[in-house]
């Protein structure tokens, strides 16, 4: 089965539930952000082919409506994975809510089931084996979260300055506290008032560290830890910056970024 998915991390779930009765393709490249990428003509055809649209929801894939008309594929089925969890107020670009879901691993078990439940729609006869490889995988990401707020409950830092709004998810099911991003508009470097608001509240926490993230320019967070005695390090929302490796290991590289400067 054909399944086209937005972002990295949809894709591997989709795989982990799929096994080899799916191939997967995904749309926004490795390095690009999804708040400014729009899929190519050629992508559109790989959609038209495909049998299950999965998409993250919030508003992240803005282009879906276009596309999924322009596809014009009468077995297209759209998985908006998003659907029955508590979405966050995002900011002023984001009018449905903060699209980072899946930087929660409980948010990513229900995207799991909506991706369990999407395929068994489109292939009945294997209902048995995607219900196992999902619970399989489900308990997998139990752990995980499990394993997350064991590691933070220690930190003796709680608060952080991010790139841009992506951990706040992740945030509030760890008891941390996003106080600052650098950049308010997705594209949009910091204004010279706005870097001075963010060193100034760098200095109020006392921040070991700036993070950044690979998909963006990292000059605005470097000139911040240049002012603050901090270091620059590195979060990854997507996973990617070549090839994807996991969510699993996505999350557990996250967690040992964060740990050196909150522990």
């Amino acid at each position: 089965m054909h399944v086209v998915v937005s972002i990295a991390p949809l894709a591997d779930f989709v795989a982990q539930v799929g096994g080899d009765r799916v191939t997967v393709t995904t749309l926004i490249p490795p390095g690009a952000s999804p708040h400014t990428y729009e899929p190519t003509p050629a992508q559109v055809k790989e959609v038209a082919q495909a049998r299950l649209l999965v998409l993250n929801g919030v508003g992240l894939e803005f282009w879906a409506d276009k596309v999924v008309q322009s596809a014009s594929n009468p077995n297209l089925i759209v998985v908006d994975t998003s659907q029955g969890i508590d979405i966050l107020e995002g900011d002023e670009h984001e009018p449905t809510g903060n699209p980072h879901i899946w930087l929660n691993p409980r948010n990513a078990i229900v995207q799991v089931e909506h991706i369990r439940d999407a395929l068994i729609q489109a292939d009945p006869p294997h209902q048995t084996e995607y219900e196992a490889r999902a619970a399989a995988y489900i308990a997998q990401l139990e752990a995980l979260d499990t394993e997350l707020a064991a590691r933070v409950s220690g930190w003796s830092q709680k608060q952080f300055i991010a790139f841009h709004p992506a951990w706040i998810y992740f945030a509030q099911r760890y008891g941390l506290k996003q106080v600052a991003v650098i950049e308010r508009t997705p594209g949009r470097e910091p204004s010279p008032a706005e870097l001075a608001e963010i060193i100034n509240t760098a200095r109020q926490i006392g921040a070991r560290a700036i993070f950044a993230e690979p998909q963006f320019s990292a000059k605005a967070a470097q000139t911040i830890a240049e002012e603050t005695g901090a270091q620059v390090l590195f979060l990854n929302p997507l996973g990617e910056e070549k090839e994807f490796v996991s969510y699993l290991d996505m999350m557990r590289y996250n967690i040992e970024q964060m740990e050196q400067a909150l522990k």
